[in-house]
């Protein structure tokens, strides 16, 4: 599904890629383990993917562009919960033992094969709408903070807020469809630092050195991930001199932004002159990652990233998908940060933190 290209491994991993990067963060399964028997880690996760299969059924009986939707999102829950149940009976079913990537994958595999290209995109479209008609104000009262680790802080919680609008995660889709996103009450309401893996102090002293020339960063959801969470803070890397790469997906995937939508957006948010509220954008880029889901492996990405990313000097992981279910460990040649909220309780679990808890992980480059 991914760009017509070839895909090449993102050029500032640890080498060599085969012993030092694996992309799932959580394993499901050891060697010693029976190959036959679905282990206890599996089937808590193929029991998390079965719990969604309402609300994404839900979304794809409503999605107008494809006829016969409702029957066609019943056929999907159908085929998608068969093949999750054979992972169960026998984990080398279906191009298994299952993992993260695997899992949503197939999820995917089914939709598209049914005609839904892109069963979020209504509710993509008005979060998008909301978040904009938000960002001049998020930006100014950013501006506003003085104290220069303070604003970083702030910005850092924007991400974390923003992170919030997932409907991936079955809780979260539920509280979305009750009560909407209020961006500014979840930039309070945050889990107290210290976080779970918590290395803001570290970064916020590098921050101060101004060292970075590019940043390349991985970007999540749609609406106010984006919008209020990532874009603030890229706009601050700019006005401090870096150039800023964002990574987006090729193809729609849950409610996450992609390439072309994320160029949309920013042509919406810039002024007559081009410019982010008086910050010039000419050294911002929009690449496309050449990825299709809500995780990523990075040994498979787009050319056309590949070549932007190969003098970069800090890479940004964030989103629960493509920053701590995959990459948390990832070691790169260059500082790296991972930043998301955890909204499975799986991998609370695995973290050893709370539900909702935060990750800001900052690894200098590995020499």
């Amino acid at each position: 599904m991914e760009s017509e290209s070839e895909m090449v491994a993102f050029p500032l991993l640890l080498t060599p890629i085969e012993t030092n990067y694996r992309a799932c963060t959580i394993p499901y399964r050891f060697p010693s383990d029976n190959p036959k028997k679905a282990t206890p880690t599996e089937l808590q996760w193929i029991n998390l993917f079965l719990n969604s299969i309402a609300s994404f059924k839900k979304r794809a009986e409503t999605d107008s562009t494809v006829p016969d939707a409702p029957l066609r999102a019943e056929k999907f829950a159908q085929r998608y919960g068969d093949i999750l149940e054979d992972f169960k009976k026998d984990p080398e079913s279906h191009g298994g033992p299952p993992d993260g990537i695997l899992l949503c994958r197939l999820r995917e595999l089914i939709l598209r094969e049914l005609g839904f290209i892109d069963i979020f995109k209504k509710v993509k479209d008005e979060e998008n709408a909301k978040a904009i008609s938000l960002f001049k104000n998020v930006v100014q009262l950013n501006d506003a903070i003085v104290d220069e680790p303070k604003r970083l802080e702030n910005l850092v919680r924007g991400i974390f807020a923003g992170n919030i609008f997932d409907l991936g995660s079955a809780e979260l889709a539920e509280v979305f469809s009750r009560d909407g996103m209020s961006f500014l009450a979840s930039t309070q309401n945050l889990v107290p630092r210290p976080w779970v893996i918590d290395d803001l102090d570290t970064f916020k002293v590098k921050w101060s050195k101004k060292t970075w020339k590019k940043v390349v960063i991985f970007v999540d959801n749609s609406g106010a991930d984006i919008i209020l969470g990532i874009l603030p803070f890229a706009r601050e890397l700019l006005r401090c001199g870096s150039q800023v790469v964002l990574a987006a997906n090729d193809m729609p995937s849950i409610n996450d932004v992609t390439y072309t939508e994320l160029i949309e957006i920013i042509a919406k948010l810039k002024d007559e002159n081009g410019q982010l509220v008086g910050v010039d954008t000419s050294n911002l880029l929009v690449a496309n990652s050449g990825n299709d889901l809500p995780v990523i492996d990075l040994t498979r990405v787009s050319q056309e990233l590949a070549y932007l990313a190969s003098d970069a000097d800090l890479v940004i992981l964030e989103g629960m998908g493509r920053g701590i279910e995959t990459n948390l460990y990832a070691q790169f040649k260059c500082d790296s940060l991972k930043i998301g909220m955890v909204k499975h309780p799986e991998v609370a679990q695995f973290l050893g933190g709370r539900l909702y808890d935060c990750v800001f992980k900052y690894n200098e480059a590995v020499s």
